[in-house]
């Protein structure tokens, strides 16, 4: 899976269903207090690289009082690692 797409996916997902753009969210980070321009949005997202902070800012932001994350369930790609045993003695 690409976490960085993923990440960047479900950002902008919110932003078209409420049809705002980077330099909305950017005013909206400013009534927030927070100081993000709409360049840097736009960086942080197209990298996907940025911080859960950020995210939830940005869902602060945009609106957004619920998520729903649909991730594909662990499969386990090797064993789990075994819990280490002490010995009494």
């Amino acid at each position: 899976m690409n976490w960085e797409h993923e990440a960047r996916r479900i950002v902008r997902a919110e932003l078209v269903r409420r049809g705002l753009t980077y330099a909305h969210l950017a005013l909206r980070f400013q009534a927030l207090d927070i100081p993000e321009t709409e360049r840097a949005i736009a960086n942080k997202l197209s990298r996907g690289t940025f911080s859960f902070v950020f995210f939830l800012q940005c869902m602060k932001a945009i609106g957004v009082n619920e998520v729903n994350f649909e991730i594909e369930p662990f499969t386990g790609a090797g064993r789990e690692p075994e819990a280490e045993q002490t010995t009494s003695g």
